[in-house]
């Protein structure tokens, strides 16, 4: 898939998950596997959900740290500013 298209779909993906909508940011994310901001943005959707070992692996596959952010928002906002530049 294009990166720019990616990089869509995965911003799309934070602006719902800052806007509660767990489940539809989630299927984004899924969808691109592949990509290691993808990985680290479904790291932080299962750190929101209280599963902190998927997380945990998550964010080993995006190459990031779960304990690097405490608040989950604040990371979101991180992701959006990488995906955004």
């Amino acid at each position: 898939m294009d990166p720019s298209r990616v990089r869509q779909d995965l911003t799309e993906a934070v602006d719902l998950a800052l806007a509660g909508n767990w489940e539809a940011a989630h299927r984004i994310a899924q969808a691109h596997e592949g990509d290691a901001v993808a990985c680290w943005l479904h790291a932080v959707l299962h750190k929101i959900e209280g599963d902190p070992d998927n997380a945990r692996y998550w964010y080993r596959r995006a190459g990031q740290a779960f304990e690097a952010y405490a608040d989950p928002r604040a990371e979101l906002a991180t992701l959006k500013a990488v995906l955004t530049y």
